[in-house]
């Protein structure tokens, strides 16, 4: 007897261990508060004339409080505190490795490399010794895609205050955060063979085959017994027995069997059986690359994923290199079907990633792929971190799928979550070895209670290597081509960001709240990711405003490539609350531009965030109940759709044009989806009493519908299209990234804005009514200008007010501070893109 999920056939259960009920709560959108904060005097040269913005930082004098490493492989919770005296030299960090890592004194020469494998040992050695498995697999692609992977360095970190003279009045917190990362890089240098030995931990840890047979190891140090158990030895706790090294390395070899096949079935289940101080507990293995949920139960089960090299996917194609100008799709495999169901990676890579490429877009970025047991949480809640969505297929499926977006010229991005972890003490790490303190702080500070997760401890040794290691793996195995790093606001501040407004002032940012271990684990991680895969782009989710977030590490940064521009949502949802002719211009401006110098962002007008049920899209907001009676082009409009339909395209496009070196759009806004996100589930019980109600586990609302995009007898057709002619312009321009930007108008009167990226001037009308005939417009270059974009467009769903025929000649007639000028027709809710002529 068997049972299939993703395309795998599974043994049928033997036997069974009781199980309790399953709790999960998805991530509260709420939670990601984007709070305003100013950019100071080092905001990005883009603005014009008085639209300069004075700081509001003033200096402060940080106390010092020495920080204290303690046993246990963790640090204490003053890892946020500031040290004022001189660094610890590296003979004193070997003292405070051996209590971090469990080292031995001194006096003993060299680890045993045999029974230290969780701190001292180099993976590769290891590996070396046990052999790897499946060397044929990828191979010539691999070859063609060799590079030099070096990790450099650490640097001065000195550079930041000659990019922001501010900074210089917190010196003491930075070059203490930076000490603390030269030392972290120094110890793993010294002790693990350096960040690319200790970011191989899947490795070493977890399920490892060789040419003899199967080594599993887990990090466990609170489990005083333990036993791997599963279909390949009919779940018997005492078959295969474990032992434990000093440093709470739990390790067992299982020889292949007399035939040469493996002692584990491909397929199998598999889970580890613990004598906790909690009581006898089965779990997961922490780094397991495979999970399902069989039809019918609650638990997930560890799947021992080791197919056979013919059903191994063999990756194709080169990786693209990262794009200049980085437009992005925002994308869930699992909710991407037109019908109510869970779409799967194939269907995925066969159906939505053409639409992606069609669209536009460069880089798609993909949510919900580390595993999570309740699929509501939109894939926040992971339990599984090496584990890809078996909801929607199989590992090799994703490969696909990952190859075919690069058969396209797509880069794939992946929605990481490494801020929190699943609260789920059944499925996840949260008590894994039945202790609170095993990968994540004790007490309130490991727990957050908005989110209701689990939080790291990022000044553990082996969390270090744990999260590191997941990093790595994505990168090396699935081929990803970089991350969006989730919640990096929770991991910054030990308050999580929460009820607490970021208003720029400097020491929001540097002191005693800031989570030090936890920049400094970001600062490792983007080293890692920039020195061994050159090509590969993160982007970080912060709503604070954290100064040097895109600074390189070398130079004292946190080393993030773009930071996500959440301000910008937050303010088109204000300013839709308001009359229209209540709408400030420079308002506007300032937030799309309010970034700091040499910082990048990715900005968007919308993600999933506003999508989610209880909150409204942008779309909703502008055209509300009318979008389900009045989008079909055979019948008469109503003046809110015209108003959305206007409005909608505006908001993408100045918030493309003006809101970063990147953009970003959740699927389906951009033909104004007209449903928010529901992911199935029933009545839920709280505490108090209260029940909550569920939607009768519908999917209804947890798909896209893409085919109204699709079809041309509605006016979500003419969205698209739009969203599609915006994408090509940027292709065909590069505007986001163009050196020359300029703001030369913000006409509260007129409704009007209008500035030039590159060779392009853009012309943005709000006013709800009043169209200009002759209006004068300034510009740099002298010439012949074309329009290259009218949103008035009658294939965007406009008026056709805008003849795309006609040319703009400059006058030497200077306006707007602009040296030369010319006059355009500009009608009333829209934009108009003019380009000067190559002719």
């Amino acid at each position: 007897m068997s049972y299939a999920i993703a395309g795998i056939k599974f043994p049928a259960v033997v036997r069974s261990a009781r199980f309790g009920s399953q709790g999960g709560k998805r991530k509260n959108a709420s939670a990601n508060l984007s709070f305003m904060w100013r950019s100071e005097q080092f905001s990005r040269k883009i603005l014009a004339g008085n639209s300069s913005y004075k700081t509001d930082a003033s200096p402060t004098a940080i106390a010092a409080t020495r920080k204290v490493l303690v046993s246990g492989g963790q640090l204490d919770d003053s890892s946020s505190s500031i040290e004022s005296s001189e660094n610890e030299e590296l003979v004193s960090n070997r003292q405070v490795l051996q209590e971090v890592a469990g080292l031995p004194d001194e006096d003993e020469t060299k680890v045993d490399a045999e029974r230290t494998p969780a701190s001292s040992e180099s993976v590769s050695d290891e590996i070396m010794k046990e052999g790897k498995h499946s060397d044929k697999v990828n191979k010539g692609l691999e070859k063609s895609e060799e590079k030099q992977r070096i990790i450099p360095s650490p640097g001065a970190g000195q550079r930041i205050y000659e990019i922001d003279p501010l900074l210089k009045d917190h010196r003491a917190h930075l070059d203490y955060r930076y000490s603390q990362y030269k030392n972290m890089r120094d110890m793993i240098d010294k002790y693990e063979g350096g960040l690319d030995a200790f970011s191989r931990g899947y490795e070493k840890f977890g399920f490892n085959r060789s040419a003899t047979g199967v080594t599993y190891r887990e990090w466990a140090p609170g489990a005083k017994s333990a036993s791997l158990i599963g279909d390949f030895n009919n779940w018997n706790p005492n078959a295969d027995v474990m032992t434990k090294n000093e440093f709470g390395v739990w390790e067992i070899f299982l020889p292949n069997n007399a035939d040469g096949s493996p002692p584990i079935p491909h397929g199998s289940r598999v889970k580890i059986r613990m004598d906790t101080p909690s009581g006898i507990k089965d779990s997961i293995p922490a780094w397991i690359k495979f999970s399902v949920q069989a039809p019918g139960e609650i638990p997930y089960n560890g799947i021992y994923y080791d197919p056979p090299d013919e059903e191994r996917h063999v990756f194709q194609h080169p990786q693209p290199k990262a794009p200049k100008s980085l437009r992005i799709y925002e994308s869930h495999v699992g909710m991407s079907s037109t019908e109510p169901k869970i779409n799967t990676y194939a269907s995925f890579r066969d159906d939505v990633l053409p639409r992606i490429k069609r669209l536009g877009y460069n880089a798609v970025q993909i949510m919900a792929i580390q595993e999570h047991s309740y699929y509501a949480s939109f894939g926040y809640h992971v339990t599984n971190f090496f584990a890809p969505s078996s909801r929607f297929g199989t590992p090799d499926e994703l490969k696909s799928l990952i190859d075919r977006a690069h058969e396209l010229g797509l880069i794939v991005l992946m929605d990481i979550v490494h801020s929190h972890a699943s609260n789920n003490v059944l499925d996840g790490l949260n008590q894994f070895d039945g202790t609170d303190t095993h990968y994540f702080h004790s007490g309130s500070r490991g727990y957050h209670w908005m989110w209701d997760s689990r939080l790291f401890n990022y000044g553990s040794w082996e969390v270090l290597r744990y999260l590191l290691s997941n990093a790595r793996w994505w990168l090396d195995e699935y081929k990803f081509d970089g991350f969006r790093f989730d919640g990096v606001t929770s991991m910054m501040y030990t308050h999580h960001g929460l009820q607490t407004v970021f208003t720029g002032n400097y020491n929001e940012y540097f002191g005693f709240a800031t989570d030090v271990d936890a920049v400094v684990y970001l600062m490792l991680v983007n080293d890692l990711i920039h020195g061994l895969f050159p090509e590969a782009v993160t982007i970080g989710e912060d709503v604070s405003g954290m100064p040097t977030f895109c600074i390189p590490v070398q130079d004292g940064g946190v080393g993030f490539d773009y930071r996500l521009h959440m301000a910008i949502a937050d303010k088109w949802i204000e300013i839709l609350q308001l009359p229209d002719e209540n709408w400030q211009m420079g308002d506007i401006v300032h937030t799309l531009t309010n970034r700091r110098w040499l910082e990048k962002c990715v900005a968007y007008a919308e993600s999933h965030d506003q999508a989610l049920v209880g909150d409204k899209t942008i779309a909703f907001w502008l055209m509300d109940k009318d979008m389900y009676d009045f989008m079909a082009l055979d019948r008469p409009s109503t003046p809110r759709i015209d108003r959305g339909i206007a409005l909608h395209k505006m908001f993408r496009l100045i918030t493309m044009g003006l809101g970063g070196e990147g953009y970003l759009n959740f699927m389906g806004n951009e033909f104004g989806h007209p449903e928010w996100i529901d992911f199935p589930r029933g009545d839920q019980h709280l505490p108090n009493g209260v029940v909550v109600p569920g939607n009768n586990y519908s999917f209804d609302k947890c798909r896209r519908r893409f085919d109204l995009g699709d079809a041309d007898y509605l006016r979500y057709h003419g969205l698209q299209e739009f969203d599609q002619a915006m994408h090509h312009l940027e292709e065909k321009y590069g505007f986001m990234t163009s050196d020359h930007q300029y703001v030369s108008r913000k006409d509260e009167g007129d409704k009007i804005i209008v500035f030039e990226r590159g060779n392009l001037v853009f012309v943005f009308n709000f006013h709800w009514s009043d169209s200009y005939s002759d209006y004068r417009v300034g510009c740099l270059k002298p010439g012949k200008y074309q329009v290259v974009l009218d949103s008035d467009g009658k294939l965007f769903g406009g008026f056709g007010r805008i003849d795309p025929s006609a040319e703009y000649f400059t006058s030497e007639v200077m306006h707007d501070n602009r040296p030369r000028s010319f006059l355009v027709y500009s009608p009333s809710r829209t934009v108009v893109v003019y380009a000067l002529s190559e002719d």
